[in-house]
This record gives structure tokens, sequence and C-alpha cells, in this order.
């Protein structure tokens, strides 16, 4: 995102009391983090080829975008030619504990 970037105005969106007052804008809605999770997955099983996935998340604020990039790597690798073994672990940093 470029510093000029003025983003979109909050009224387009449903933006959760609580967040109303706090936020100005939104600078990236969510369906275009959806269709880079996508992409991304995409990406990552074409560079993967048939080789074993071990997917790391790292425990607190990456959870959800980890669970959505499992989710589109399923989808693939139950829709594609091949089905490529997946295994997924979680780690902590040691700033959160």
């Amino acid at each position: 995102i470029r510093d000029e970037e003025s983003g979109y105005n909050k009224n387009l969106f449903c933006i959760p009391k609580h967040y109303e007052e706090d936020l100005e804008r939104v600078f990236i809605p969510h369906g275009l983090i959806l269709d880079r999770t996508e992409r991304l997955a995409r990406d990552i099983m074409q560079d993967m080829g048939s080789q074993h996935i071990v997917a790391l998340c790292v425990l607190k604020g990456g959870y959800k975008f980890f669970a959505d990039l499992l989710d589109h790597i399923k989808t693939l690798n139950q829709n594609g030619d091949k089905s490529v073994p997946i295994t997924v672990d979680f780690v902590r940093i040691k700033s959160y504990c």
C-alpha cells in the first residue's frame, strides 16, 4: 500500500460498533485478503509439487490467517489431480509467554 493511498470509506463496510469511533478508513477489504490468501495457497501447492507440506502457525495473531490458508490448501488438495500430505503444528513466540 502506498503512503498516499486513501483507502475505502468505512461506511462501505459492516464495522463492529466497538471499532466505529477508532476507525477512519479501511485500507484492505476482507474480500481482497481472502483472494490473496487463496492465491498464496495456489502458489504453495504449485511450488511444493507433490512434496509433503509442513505448515507451522505462530500462535495468537496468526491463527485466523493460518486457518484460512489451510482451508484453501485443503480445498485445492481435494479438488486437484494429486493429494499432498500436510502436517500442521503450532508454536508460541517467547514474547507471548
